[in-house]
């Protein structure tokens, strides 16, 4: 971890808080530092980070997941009322965009938009969001952008 914040030009000096906002391209350093200490490539680090960080969030903030039935419930509830407690909580985040459509019972399209390009973290909430409410769904991708900025996520019940 020293190799990491010592090899990037941090300004918050690498001390952060988790009532913090930071800018995005200290985290853009240090996953570019660990993919190089470690020989993993940055967008495994994300999914794995994505994740892991879905704990965090059903941890910190039990009322986004109390009482939602299933993952197809759960993941349409982001746009209009997760982001929106979010905000509310740390009103200078960033945070992504999803347009999402329930095609029929069995599935449902998430169009991720960010200019941070960090779809394989999205993709790794979904994984774990997934595994939360022991469904069986794939989950398929496609980078619309050709950047990773704009990538269709299509959720089909097994």
């Amino acid at each position: 971890a020293d190799n990491i914040v010592t090899k990037s030009n941090l300004p918050s000096g690498g001390a952060y808080t988790a009532v913090g906002t930071y800018d995005h391209a200290e985290m853009v350093q240090l996953v570019t530092h660990l993919s190089e200490e470690i020989d993993t490539p940055i967008n495994t680090l994300l999914l794995v980070y994505g994740e892991y960080f879905f704990s965090v969030l059903t941890d910190s903030y039990p009322a986004f997941i109390k009482g939602i039935p299933n993952a197809f419930t759960f993941l349409s509830s982001i746009e209009n009322h997760i982001h929106v407690e979010v905000l509310k909580l740390y009103p200078e985040a960033e945070l992504p965009r999803f347009d999402i459509t329930q095609i029929n019972e069995n599935t449902l399209q998430m169009i991720y938009h960010s200019e941070r390009k960090m779809a394989a973290f999205a993709r790794g909430l979904l994984n774990s969001a997934v595994k939360h409410f022991g469904e069986e769904i794939t989950i398929d991708s496609e980078d619309i952008s050709g950047d990773g900025g704009i990538v269709k996520f299509t959720l089909v019940k097994v």
